[in-house]
């Protein structure tokens, strides 16, 4: 790569600080053009050091700057790297950048850095996309989580895996070279079990999958229940905030409100639905048709009660569409010591009593949502490793080679179709990592990246 690559790595907007990142094999060149310092030009520096100095342009100085060098092979790109520390600002930092391309540099496209740092070998492809996580982390157990694929854990569980086949392929193509020979082999037998290991590797792998989205977007809480219920007043508990509206005319909320909280660090997605009523206005019944909507994406659902009024069929009919969600049941404003027996076909609902005015009920209410996480297989062993769409979509065509692989072998089918079948499952697991390269997914997976990292 003989082009030198350019951008801002920091967000745009008024702070203290931002930083133009330089990277490729004139970056020190590009430096000598625009940095003046008395201590002299920066490809005279050593590396990993950082030096003070003023960017210049055309006699004017745009910036009194620290200039970091780091040069090659000990950098994030593994190339020689220079970063510009400016002023923060909506100016600064553009008018630097700018002069960098005028001397040499061009700009960088999305997550063009962290690409030649996997096309370079300095992170393989489960690291490089672990930076995307942890940039975009929501809560401190995806950014954990994050850390630890970025440090190689989610590598190290794939790797043992494709070395496993790579050794189940070599006793094949053995037995496929050598048949003729009287050589010690590994017998179907063994090889099944083998390829069963394999295959109970990849599935706990990919059981970690719901895990990944879930600390990536967030597992979606529907709040729901009849008008004046106390819905709004109850997200708002929750959010820590005023964020729905709150007066006494039922049907305030007609439409869904989302707020991203975190309980117990896992990142929720709380949607305050409008009030379920049979008869409504035009606006009133797109509320209820969202309501529905957000019922059937929801994963847990919070059925709010008020415990000092009588139940209704609207209750019964709200649980009716929650047969396959988890349900909490929460009888709200049991401040007003009013409180109502349920039915008994409610007896085995969850049931807290709470008041969501004085937040008596809400540290049980927020316990109950864990187990409701953990009921659900949110949590497993190998939470703590970021397992994405990609990696699961080429985890699940690697069981099913395998699967395929131990049918072929209980039917004594031939070697050769058994090896093909053993080596699409290598090519798999080899995407994963990066082994295998994909010109295509490299493209779309950097595309999501920002500029500038």
């Amino acid at each position: 790569m003989e082009d030198t690559i350019a951008a801002i790595s920091t967000p745009l907007g008024v702070g203290g600080i931002a930083i133009v990142r330089m990277s490729g094999s004139h970056a020190f060149d590009v430096a000598d053009a625009v940095f003046h310092s008395s201590q002299g030009k920066p490809s005279t520096f050593a590396s990993h050091t950082i030096h003070h100095g003023k960017i210049i342009e055309a006699g004017e100085i745009v910036d009194e700057v620290m200039l970091s060098i780091l040069r090659a092979p000990r950098t994030y790109t593994t190339e020689d790297t220079i970063e510009i520390n400016c002023h923060g600002g909506l100016v600064t930092a553009q008018r630097i950048l700018a002069l960098c391309l005028r001397n040499g540099a061009r700009m960088a496209d999305p997550g063009e850095f962290t690409k030649r740092a996997f096309l370079n070998g300095r992170l393989d492809l489960t690291q490089a996309e672990a930076v995307m996580d942890l940039i975009s982390a929501k809560t401190q157990r995806a950014q954990a989580a994050a850390m630890q694929a970025l440090e190689g854990k989610l590598y190290r569980h794939i790797e043992a895996i494709r070395q496993r086949i790579i050794t189940i392929l070599a006793h094949i193509e053995a037995h496929l070279d050598f048949s003729e020979e009287d050589i010690e082999l590994a017998t179907r037998e063994s090889l099944y079990a083998d390829i069963e290991q394999c295959i109970q590797a990849a599935q706990k792998l990919s059981e970690a999958a719901r895990s990944g989205r879930i600390l990536r977007e967030g597992i979606l809480i529907a709040i729901v229940g009849r008008p004046n219920v106390g819905k709004s007043s109850l997200m708002n508990a929750l959010v820590g905030r005023d964020r729905s509206i709150v007066t006494h005319i039922p049907g305030t909320t007609r439409d869904s409100v989302e707020e991203l909280i975190t309980i117990h660090g896992f990142p929720i997605r709380l949607t305050d639905t409008a009030g379920y009523r049979r008869k409504c206005g035009t606006i009133e019944g797109f509320g209820i048709n969202r309501m529905h909507k957000v019922l059937s994406d929801a994963e847990i659902v919070i059925h709010v009660v008020d415990a000092s009024r009588k139940f209704s069929v609207l209750d019964l009919e709200i649980l009716s569409f929650c047969k396959t969600k988890s349900v909490v049941q929460v009888f709200n404003k049991a401040d007003l010591k009013t409180l109502i027996i349920p039915p008994l076909e409610w007896h085995h609902y969850k049931r807290i009593n709470m008041s969501a005015v004085t937040g008596f009920g809400l540290d049980s209410l927020k316990n109950e949502i864990l187990k409701c996480i953990s009921n659900k297989s949110c949590i497993t062993s190998t939470s703590e490793v970021f397992i994405n769409e990609r990696h699961n979509n080429l985890l699940t065509r690697i069981i099913w080679f395998l699967n395929r692989t131990k049918k072929s072998i209980l039917n004594d089918t031939g070697f050769e179709i058994i090896a093909h079948d053993m080596r699409q499952a290598l090519l798999l697991s080899g995407e994963i990592t990066g082994h295998i390269i994909n010109e295509d997914v490299l493209d779309r997976l950097f595309e999501s990246f920002c500029i500038g990292k």
